[in-house]
């Protein structure tokens, strides 16, 4: 039954694919005002460009429309993005697209593709990189790397919820687990399971590797097939309900503590020293202003606003930049912004600078990293980038972005320097 069912389907499918196709563009705007046809069908039904060409006449014609045109916005990549980035496309909307460096991590050279609006933002962080290029560069490491999803499950009252804990606290039933969660991709790989019990409710965070993508539909389909085992092959998880895939205990696109402390995606940290001479002829400053504006302003300052992992002074300009260009999720740039800048004065005159990134959500697989542009992008920093190289370059980069804005703080130069590449002449 189910069978034929699909072929009919399809063969309707097939039906309106050809019907609509032979129509004029004016009749299937029809079709679309009448709800007859989604906007987000129409490429299963026309080819993808007049797909396009027919949701811009149509928003041009709507009541709503503002009389802007949309005549600057680009009309090419539509295949590449079709049925992976965006539905009811019009269209690629350019960004200005800077490169800053190259900077010197762990004793190789690497560009940094920046996509802003920010006049300032690209120039200032390539005289940080250049301060860290002339003292030896940045040494980075990597300690720990696990994508996080955390499903709500609800039970009938405390007692069954903390049964159901208490097995899954049981290590003798991990193998289990991981072997259901690991069956669904060939990446995925289950690492932990950490519930949180609250009342009659159970946040199950789950982390897993997931190689080289940055993993949050993997590791979702992975969580789906695990709860559904859980609930028909375990019997203290019979009764369980599951409320929602996310249960907001991950944590994704929040800044949290949860990520603070226990890390999601890369946790990464870098330092370097910054030799007297560096500081005087590249950032026009010295250690001990530049040691106690960062107390003051990063440590303090960012305490007394409450700040969770906001121990910095614009890291998210540089994560925000760099995932536009290379096509990440720029939804997690709050999340992977969250930093540590630290900075003491050594041997006399020197300036010590870690930073610290326990929260960066990155891949070179999937997602945005497959449209063109942003593939050439990631190329920038190495022709095959790997997921940790891009999440150390986007350390190192904080560290030189952190410099170099800190220095114009000290020195009085930030005004100007926005004044004069951030204003239309």
């Amino acid at each position: 039954m189910q069978y034929q069912m699909l072929r009919l389907s399809q063969r309707f499918s097939r039906y309106m694919s050809n019907t609509v196709e032979s129509l004029s563009n004016e009749q299937i705007q029809d079709l679309l005002r009448c709800k007859k046809l989604r906007h987000y069908d129409l490429e299963k039904v026309v080819e993808a460009k007049r797909a396009i060409e027919i949701r811009r006449d149509f928003l041009l014609k709507s009541p709503t429309n503002t009389n802007c045109a949309i005549d600057h916005v680009s009309d090419e990549f539509y295949e590449t993005a079709k049925g992976t980035c965006c539905e009811n496309i019009v269209g690629f909307m350019p960004l200005p697209l800077g490169v800053a460096g190259p900077i010197l991590v762990n004793g190789e050279l690497y560009n940094i593709p920046i996509a802003t609006t920010e006049g300032a933002l690209v120039a200032s962080l390539s005289r940080g990189c250049r301060a860290v290029r002339e003292s030896g560069g940045v040494k980075c490491v990597s300690t720990y790397f696990g994508m996080t999803r955390a499903p709500l499950l609800k039970f009938s009252s405390v007692r069954a919820a903390r049964a159901a804990v208490q097995w899954l606290e049981n290590t003798e039933n991990f193998p289990k687990l991981t072997d259901v969660f690991d069956c669904t991709s060939r990446y995925a790989k289950l690492q932990s399971l950490v519930p949180k019990q609250a009342g009659n409710l159970v946040f199950l965070r789950v982390v897993a590797h997931t190689g080289e993508a940055m993993g949050m539909n993997m590791i979702s389909k992975g969580c789906e097939k695990l709860v559904e085992y859980l609930k028909t092959e375990i019997n203290e998880f019979q009764e369980m309900r599951m409320l929602s895939l996310s249960g907001n205990f991950c944590v994704d696109k929040k800044p949290s503590a949860q990520n603070w402390i226990n890390n999601r995606g890369y946790n990464v940290t870098c330092d370097v020293i910054i030799p007297a001479e560096v500081l005087t002829s590249v950032l026009k400053t010295s250690a001990p202003l530049m040691a106690e504006l960062n107390h003051d302003k990063n440590l303090v300052g960012s305490s007394l606003a409450g700040c969770i992992g906001g121990n910095n002074a614009h890291s998210v300009n540089i994560v925000s930049g760099v995932y536009v260009a290379t096509g990440q999720d720029v939804a997690q740039a709050g999340t992977s912004s969250m930093a540590l800048v630290t900075m003491e004065t050594v041997d006399k005159d020197s300036l010590y600078v870690s930073v610290t990134m326990p929260c960066i959500e990155v891949g070179v697989v999937g997602g945005g990293t497959n449209l063109p542009q942003q593939r050439n992008a990631l190329e920038i920093i190495a022709p095959d980038v790997k997921a940790e190289l891009l999440a150390q370059v986007v350390c190192g980069a904080v560290l030189a972005g952190e410099l170099s804005l800190l220095a114009a703080m000290t020195s009085g130069d930030l005004v100007k320097s926005h004044i004069s590449l951030n204003r239309k002449k």
